[in-house]
């Protein structure tokens, strides 16, 4: 059958194995050893160590107590070879390693016998047992360096700046540097300004974020009508919101699920209105929206694709 490995298989597996394992303990000094170090209470964790024969177990106990926490008062050392005890390390630490007939490939397991040890039932394995940090959002906002910080400086150069442009022309820019080591030229919508790759200045860049005249005659509790889509609601809010771009926007508590927010700026948490439910509202454009008697209907117009000019 598929997928199954008969006897002869395994056979010549188990001696690739045991082949591969032969070649690199050859390489060892006749008094070196290496030795699989495994214990009792981190199953997840496989060590092996070179040991000269000549070592005393005293140090045999120390590098275990490096590698896994636990004290050598607190050892208990089983020797096993292929996943069989065949031995026990005595508590003469003075012995030396060969004395106990220890070869390469074999399994030194350390049972750990302190009752309070902290790798005991998952302790250092377990992630669900650490503790997680959260920081609060007031003293995120206090910290320098970060990436509200950076945001907040990079706004102060452009009042434009927002983290959704920056991630969008960074990946284009990345896309335009393998674009250019591919083919040595630079790809439509950038050029070379002074020996570096540039994006080419848009036309929108030089267009002042919608100011008053935008929102001109639109007020709290009129109804209205938004594009795409002809969807009808009542507006909520008229002016800027920093957190989601320069600019005067117009708050839409629309009279169906037809939005994207709920009068939430989903980023900062920031509550600009209450629309009542999950996609009943929106931040528009004042180019989108037109008030006037627009009573509340039934029917859902098709809706087209969203754009950068509702949030």
């Amino acid at each position: 059958m598929a997928g199954q490995i008969n006897n002869q298989d395994m056979l010549a597996l188990q001696s690739y194995v045991m082949a591969q394992d032969g070649q690199k303990y050859a390489q060892l000094h006749d008094d070196t050893v290496m030795i699989d170090i495994t214990h009792s209470n981190l199953v997840q964790r496989h060590i092996e160590l070179r040991f000269d024969k000549h070592e005393k177990i005293e140090e045999l106990k120390f590098r275990i107590h490096r590698q896994t926490g636990t004290p050598p008062d607190y050892q208990k050392l089983l020797i096993k070879q292929a996943g069989q005890v065949i031995g026990e390390i005595g508590p003469d630490d003075s012995k030396m390693i060969g004395f106990y007939g220890i070869e390469s490939g074999m399994e030194v397991h350390c049972v750990d016998l302190n009752p309070y040890s902290a790798s005991a039932n998952g302790g250092y394995e377990d992630v669900s047992k650490i503790k997680k940090y959260k920081m609060s959002d007031e003293e995120y906002e206090k910290r320098k360096g970060t990436l509200r910080d950076w945001a907040k400086k990079q706004k102060q150069k452009d009042a434009t700046f927002t983290l959704e442009r920056h991630a969008k022309e960074h990946a284009a820019m990345v896309e335009a540097n393998r674009y250019y080591k591919q083919t040595g030229e630079a790809p439509p919508g950038f050029s070379f300004v002074d020996g570096k790759l540039t994006a080419d200045p848009k036309d929108e860049e030089n267009i002042a974020p919608p100011g008053t005249e935008t929102v001109e005659g639109m007020e709290v509790g009129n109804r209205c009508e938004v594009q795409p889509g002809a969807r009808r609601g009542t507006v909520m809010f008229v002016g800027e919101i920093e957190e989601i771009g320069a600019g005067h926007w117009v708050g839409v508590k629309f009279d169906e699920p037809v939005g994207m927010t709920n009068g939430t700026v989903k980023k900062t948490g920031k509550v600009v209105f209450d629309a009542g439910g999950e996609n009943m509202g929106g931040f528009i454009r004042g180019k989108n929206v037109k008030v006037g008697d627009f009573p509340e209907r039934d029917l859902m117009d098709e809706l087209e694709d969203s754009d950068e000019d509702e949030l």
